[in-house]
């Protein structure tokens, strides 16, 4: 399916992942799965699509004979190189030279390195961004740029209090949930994948969905905002002027500085963070896909009590809607706090839990692979396709396959159906909180993704998700009567509240500077963000064009008056009609000001800042220099 929260991802130990041309794929799919990894390997005319990631290669081998190894590197730092490419491919370098550090105090030693040696270091984890922020796509093995991989040994996590969490940036929100759960202790919302650094996700100002019920009390420890926004204490390699050295310092949250730090979008090296986590709350998740989009998306007022996307977020605080092209029934998944089990309800203890997402049936696999190889105008037969495969997977209701005939019928044939039966249905489940929110793993397919934060009241998220729907179905449409299908993946929407400092729990804490959910100071009315994105294959054609056409129907829609709008850091934004993250107006103005925008410390603060703790721009690539220039 093409959900795009999280993929592959390079082999932490430097092994050679099966996906390299002409080296065979060794997993099993079954009689009715094909891996993503075959997948994409035959899709090689769109390389953007593939994750291609190549084998380290050491400095004294013949291929890195033309390119000498950084001079003068701290004693016993040891470099490979190897190709970076980010989660859609739309990012790709030659080899880079890389080195995994083993402990934070060797991290100082390499920034004083790159200060003298005209080098900068850009920390990796998993790659899962889709935006230029590690490096730029096309960056040359020639580039003074050093990796630093910190998914090796940057992994330790720890109690520092019976409710909050020590944990170097390189583990993953995996690996943090479950030390968490096995506290007793979670969060309200996290990124649906595991495999993300958390370093990544607080670079990035990464969230779930969640806001309060009706009625519901927010528990101690807990916030419905960005993960940065759970910080309460955090320690990063800052340039010391008394020495004119760089080293490790420990900011607390009550630092004014430390709001910088936030969400630093790969300005800035965090080592480790403190986070704030609260008791453990079991949810159920629901399922359906029953409702059209007319009625979900309905503008307020429509007549007829329609079954309202706000509506569920009332009722249940949970919400997520992910609505594929060219199709009529959104699969709409809400959860809600239930402290025993449901009746009715699948008891589920360990995350992952839609089997059909993550291991890519056969039909999908073959479309996606015609799709990509250029047969574009299939995109409505592959919506068509992802929404009854969810639909039999998670309620077992074959009715519209049995009616349906052609390709459909061809591509979901009885062994098909009964390998999606086969794992029991998924459509109302329930578990601890980690087994629920984190839903994606590394074998979904690939897609690049756009994605804006409206901030808006509480009371009109359904007028955003109104007018955002109206939007992009026009659009769709008058695309798709030109003969065009820029879209061919599912739009995802969904509910958060803001970054509110008062819920890390530290007197005299500021919000996250840079955070898509930092509150306006002139709209305290705006509490709500509606989070949006529009996934396609990389390359699909018209799929800048529709994105620009996109952005700017919401920048005129989300002006300021009623909603604001600011893009997601980590994924597609500032498109031109050939590219994104190009638009010059979107890049010097409208990203600035909607950060500006309101007063109070932000945009200006937060540049401001992570220069006078990196005066030498150590941490940071040419894209950011642009974005974040003073």
């Amino acid at each position: 399916m093409t959900t795009p929260r999280h993929g592959d991802q390079d082999s932490p130990g430097g092994r050679e992942p099966s996906d390299r041309p002409g080296h065979p794929d060794r997993r099993d799919p079954g009689p009715t799965g094909l891996s993503r990894r075959r997948l994409l390997g035959a899709s090689a005319a769109l390389g953007a699509t593939a994750w291609l990631l190549r084998g380290t290669v050491g400095p004294g081998s013949a291929e890195a004979a033309d390119l000498p190894a950084p001079p003068g590197l701290p004693a016993g730092t040891e470099v490979h190189r190897r190709v970076y490419q980010n989660w859609s491919g739309e990012v790709r370098t030659d080899q880079l030279w890389t080195c995994a550090p083993r402990t934070p105090e060797e991290l100082p030693a390499l920034a004083d390195w790159a200060r003298a040696h005209g080098w900068r270091l850009r920390a990796q984890g998993y790659r899962h961004t889709w935006a230029p922020l590690t490096v730029a796509d096309g960056t040359t093995g020639a580039a003074r740029v050093l990796l630093l991989d910190t998914t090796r040994h940057l992994t330790a996590i720890t109690a520092d209090s019976p409710t909050t969490v020590r944990v170097q940036t390189g583990a993953t929100m995996e690996a943090l949930l479950a030390h968490l759960a096995d506290r007793g202790l979670g969060l309200t919302a996290v990124p649906a994948p595991g495999e993300l650094t958390v370093g990544g996700v607080l670079a990035i100002g990464g969230h779930g969905t969640a806001v309060p019920a009706t009625g519901e009390l927010r528990p101690d420890g807990h916030g419905y905002g960005s993960v940065s926004n759970q910080v309460t204490r955090l320690t990063a390699v800052v340039h010391d002027p008394a020495t004119d050295r760089y080293a490790l310092r420990t900011f607390d949250r009550s630092e004014a500085d430390s709001a910088a730090f936030l969400v630093h979008l790969g300005r800035a090296l965090l080592t480790e963070v403190v986070l704030r986590a609260g008791a453990d709350r079991s949810l159920r998740c629901v399922s359906r896909l029953d409702i059209p989009a007319a009625e979900l998306f309905a503008r307020p007022g429509t007549p007829g009590r329609p079954r309202t996307f706000a509506e569920f977020v009332e009722r249940d605080g949970r919400a997520e809607a992910i609505w594929f092209a060219y199709t009529d029934r959104p699969w709409l998944k809400t959860w809600s706090a239930a402290p025993t089990r449901p009746f009715g309800s699948h008891a589920v203890d360990e995350p992952y839990n839609y089997p059909f997402s993550d291991s890519i049936p056969e039909p999908v696999a073959r479309l996606a692979g015609q799709i990509v190889a250029g047969t574009w105008a299939s995109a409505p037969l592959f919506g068509q396709l992802q929404y009854l495969i969810a639909k039999v997977a998670l309620t077992g209701d074959i009715t519209e396959i049995l009616l349906s005939g052609g390709l459909i019928r061809d591509l979901l044939t009885g062994e098909v159906l009964t390998h999606l039966l086969a794992g029991g249905l998924r459509s109302d489940l329930w578990g601890p909180s980690r087994t629920l929110l984190q839903y994606v793993r590394p074998t979904t397919l690939r897609v690049t993704a756009n994605g804006y934060a409206i901030l808006a009241r509480r009371a009109d998220l359904q007028w955003v998700v109104a007018e955002f729907a109206d939007r992009y179905r026009a659009l769709l449409d008058a695309y798709r009567a030109r003969g065009e299908f820029p879209v061919n993946g599912s739009v995802e929407i969904r509910v958060t509240g803001l970054d509110d400092p008062a819920w890390s729990g530290v007197p005299g804490a500021r919000p996250p500077l840079l955070s898509a959910l930092r509150p306006r100071p002139d709209r305290p009315e705006w509490d709500t963000a509606v989070w949006v994105d529009v996934l396609a294959f990389p390359g699909t054609p018209g799929l800048n064009r529709f994105g620009r056409e996109l952005e700017q129907a919401l920048l005129r829609s989300f002006d300021g008056t009623r909603a604001g709008l600011r893009v997601e850091w980590s994924k597609g934004w500032a498109y031109t009609e050939d590219a994104a993250w190009a638009d010059p107006d979107v890049l010097d103005r409208v990203i600035p000001a909607s950060h500006r925008d309101g007063g109070g410390p932000g945009w200006d603060e937060a540049i401001a800042v992570l220069d006078r703790h990196d005066p030498h721009r150590v941490f940071g690539n040419p894209f950011l220099d642009r974005l974040l220039k003073p």
